[in-house]
């Protein structure tokens, strides 16, 4: 081991002849032997590339004379064919369960049976159904009288609307709805007897829920939003009293022959209780509600005959 470190170190020492510096004495040889060697490998390359040049050029002949250009113009292989994408698999319709149980029943066939909506219309039935609150919902002839009513129809959808149909929703210079709590552009209603943010009503649902046009309430110094009167059937509202939202109803209450939603709830839940059972049937309506706790109550069906 000694002898090979000691050998690898002398080499190490040694420099190559090239690394020494040339001394002006030697300058001019080194020079020339240099161009010489440069000038022989051109001269190698030069040939190399004329011997190879004359080798193609041969190799072409030969293979010319051979036929072999017009056989590999015949063997060349054709172009691959694209590949078929892969089909989705279809649907298995057939029975997945083998439960003996179920194997010799006949299959049920859903398209004989006619959709619940369908029926409806067939049968010109339009059904509403309100779940019960906490308290009964009743009204009198006064609530009645307090219906407002309008002179010209208001055309929906158009007022606060882009080009689009699209409602215009602004945070800065919209005003909130007291029934849809949306803060739009639009003609909004201000109450004259609270002054307050709850007298704003947007012209849709002022319509819809009460039958009033808010062109004719701004132009009425006397007056006075739903809620002062005290038949608002917003949702907050309606909570309050301990009654259930109604939901959006109108179009239903409007093909019965109400005139908005406020107009449906008023008459028809006054007129149920007229008569000369109003109290056994006001009665019987707080024992069920004290007693059923769920929602879930028989709809209220009426026919879509417009009442005179």
């Amino acid at each position: 081991m000694g002898t090979r470190r000691k050998k690898r170190e002398e080499e190490e020492d040694e420099e190559p002849p090239h690394s020494l510096p040339l001394s002006p004495d030697n300058a001019d040889g080194s020079n020339s032997q240099i161009e010489q060697v440069v000038s022989k490998r051109e001269d190698d390359s030069a040939c190399y590339e004329q011997a190879r040049d004359q080798r193609i050029k041969e190799n072409m002949e030969r293979m010319q004379k051979l036929g072999l250009f017009d056989l590999s113009l015949k063997l060349k292989r054709p172009k691959p064919l694209p590949k078929n994408k892969k089909t989705k698999p279809q649907p298995n319709h057939s029975p997945q369960r083998r439960s003996s149980r179920i194997m010799n029943l006949v299959p049920i066939n859903y398209s004989e049976r006619q959709p619940r909506e369908f029926a409806s219309k067939e049968n010109d039935v339009v059904e509403i159904f309100i779940p019960e609150g906490a308290n009964p919902e009743v009204y009198t002839e006064e609530h009645e009288e307090l219906l407002g009513d309008c002179e010209s129809t208001w055309e929906l959808y158009v007022d606060g609307y882009d080009e689009d149909g699209n409602r215009i929703y602004d945070p800065i210079k919209g005003e909130t709805c007291h029934q849809c709590r949306q803060k739009t552009l639009g003609q909004h209603t201000h109450c004259n007897k609270c002054e307050l943010l709850q007298g704003q009503f947007c012209g849709d649902c002022l319509y819809m829920r009460y039958g009033e046009n808010v062109m004719e309430a701004n132009h009425n110094n006397k007056w006075v939003c739903p809620p002062c009167r005290g038949i608002c059937n917003c949702s907050r509202c309606r909570r309050g009293k301990g009654w259930r939202p109604t939901g959006n109803i109108y179009s239903k209450v409007s093909k019965l022959g109400f005139k908005s939603v406020a107009h449906y709830l008023i008459k028809t839940r006054r007129t149920e209780l007229e008569g000369s059972n109003a109290e056994n049937t006001l009665a019987e309506e707080k024992s069920e509600t004290s007693a059923d706790t769920t929602l879930n109550r028989p709809t209220d069906r009426r026919a879509s005959k417009k009442r005179v």
